[in-house]
């Protein structure tokens, strides 16, 4: 089933009384919705058509345990256990079986500690280590060296194991020279074969491969893709793409009733709130939550985290273009209060949203503490984080101040990206599994964390700079290693991106240290993701038109 999407302009209260410079830059940058109210009348499917749904799924769930279940016993057959796995995960199904696959890495990589007999199998070796990695085992990655070549490379002619190899490569730590040599040789290698004759569907699984590695995508994005692929094989089972195709639509009506909720909300608050000047990126926002928490069970994490972290993107926008210097650090000294009648201090055009700012966190603080949650008072917490960080870059901005070099930017830059605050808001909504201790720690940026802030920082400046600098703004990541190194945009950009790639090692070994609960280092790296997708070759939340029709396949739009 699949919907028409207009573009719609909400309506709003009289504008805000900034700078008019300010007011015309922001309207020029910004445009409208694509959706607006869209998601209030928007059914995917009937009431009768949903509980036929819902019941062929919970046949078919089972059929396919079964299916799992009878992998898992069979011993000897590691290319089959490994291959089901993966297929469960890029299919989007996996969530149901999390026990079941849990028991098959354990028991593969217990008895398999050098690969085995299959260990000379360059495919299933690859694919080992891909798994395993990606669950936090400490596999090494030695077992690699038995497959060089004469001149020291290792690489395949076989398409699927060299998308494989280059896919296990990339979950690589710092120091893994062997890791390195693959992803700089099969780049190269890669590249070569989108040229050649190849067969349509292989030159786009190249493609994808080497616009985004496996490791680096957006699960349910990942699972529309890879439905689309796994029907065309021959070896594919039927009841497992049939119950995927099926899980795939049912979530999607989850994702739809979430959305017509927030859409409701967000029509309201633009109701008492003048938000003309501001990105309207309601669902654009909802799908980045999701990407973090995709799972259907999460669904009030979704919402409270869509309703939490676009006033992140208000702030942003009120402290960069709506605000003198005097004017931020009044605002700033009146959340620091959390007193609506602190208000009285705030220039007129900043009042409301200051009230429903203070208003929609207590709401949700409120909500959290009638589920029992331990740490609501946290939500409070950061909206107060964020904004002090954003005031920070206030003085930068008015001084036209150039750090000298990267490391200074992101020692204040860091938290006014407000991923930190962001993986804190997600550990809050995730309950009993977060302690205070959690908490705690992510907030000192471990390197899982860290690695996640400077993935976000330095990806949204690379996108947004050059836009962002044509306005009073603050120097960017980018501009600063310009003047550190003397070198040109395209230059700096490539020293940005060596600098990113250190951070996906930093977050892929802190997984593998495990000091946390599995879960919460696992919605981090979700996190990461998903700021790999916006800000992949431009900034799609700024400019969400070419996201457009991902979204509808994600929201409106059936297998």
């Amino acid at each position: 089933m699949t919907a028409t999407i207009t573009t719609v302009c909400t309506p709003a209260a009289p504008p805000l009384q900034p700078t008019v410079a300010a007011e015309q830059d922001c309207r020029r940058r910004y445009a409208p919705s694509v959706w607006g109210d869209f998601f209030i009348t928007y059914q995917p499917c009937t009431p009768e058509e949903l509980v036929s749904m819902q019941e062929k799924a919970m046949a078919m769930k089972e059929e396919v345990r079964k299916i799992v279940l009878a992998v898992a016993v069979v011993s000897g057959d590691l290319w089959r256990k490994l291959d089901l796995v993966n297929t469960l995960q890029r299919l989007g199904v996996d969530y149901h079986y999390k026990k079941e696959i849990d028991d098959i890495l354990r028991a593969v990589y217990d008895d398999h500690e050098d690969g085995g007999s299959d260990g000379d199998d360059l495919y299933v070796t690859s694919l080992r280590f891909y798994l395993l990695r990606k669950h936090g085992y400490a596999v090494s990655s030695d077992g690699f060296g038995k497959f060089k070549d004469e001149q020291g490379n290792i690489s395949s002619d076989d398409v699927n194991t060299l998308l494989t190899l280059y896919d296990a490569a990339h979950l690589r730590v710092h120091g893994e020279d062997i890791l390195d040599n693959i992803i700089a040789f099969n780049t190269s290698r890669l590249r070569t074969l989108m040229k050649t004759n190849l067969e349509p569907e292989l030159l786009e699984e190249i493609r994808v491969t080497l616009e985004t590695t496996l490791f680096r995508r957006v699960e349910r994005v990942e699972a529309r893709h890879f439905i689309s692929v796994h029907e065309k094989k021959a070896t594919r089972d039927d009841t497992i793409l049939e119950f995927a195709k099926l899980d795939y639509n049912l979530v999607q009506v989850v994702y739809c009733n979430e959305l017509k909720e927030l859409t409701i909300w967000w029509k309201d608050l633009r109701s008492r709130v003048d938000l003309t000047f501001s990105r309207d990126r309601l669902v654009e926002m909802h799908f980045w939550m999701m990407g973090i928490l995709y799972e259907p069970y999460y669904s009030y994490a979704r919402i409270m985290l869509t309703k939490q972290v676009p006033f992140v993107a208000l702030l942003d926008d009120i402290y960069d273009n709506y605000s003198s210097t005097e004017e931020s650090n009044i605002f700033t000294t009146a959340l620091e209060r959390w007193d609506e009648k602190a208000a009285e201090q705030i220039r007129e055009y900043l009042r409301s949203f200051y009230r429903n700012v203070i208003c929609c966190t207590d709401k949700v603080v409120e909500e959290l503490k009638r589920q029992n949650n331990k740490h609501a008072e946290v939500v409070r917490e950061m909206a107060l984080h964020v904004a002090k960080s954003y005031h920070a870059e206030v003085t930068w901005r008015d001084e036209h101040y150039v750090p000298a070099d990267v490391d200074e930017h992101l020692q204040i830059s860091l938290g006014s990206i407000a991923a930190m605050q962001t993986v804190v808001l997600t550990f809050v909504s995730l309950g009993d599994v977060t302690t205070r201790e959690a908490i705690d720690w992510a907030m000192t940026y471990p390197d899982i964390v860290r690695g996640v802030t400077v993935i976000a920082r330095i990806m949204n400046d690379i996108m947004s700079h050059e836009r962002e600098q044509a306005s009073d703004h603050m120097a960017s990541t980018v501009q600063t290693c310009m003047k550190q190194y003397g070198v040109t945009v395209e230059e700096a950009i490539e020293k940005l991106n060596v600098i990113v790639e250190k951070a996906w090692m930093d977050m892929v070994q802190e997984c593998i240290d495990q000091k946390y609960p599995t879960l919460l280092l696992e919605k981090v790296v979700s996190f990461a993701q998903s700021i790999d997708f916006f800000y992949k070759s431009e900034d799609l939340y700024t400019l969400p038109y070419n996201l457009k029709d991902t979204l509808t396949s994600m929201y409106a739009k059936f297998i």
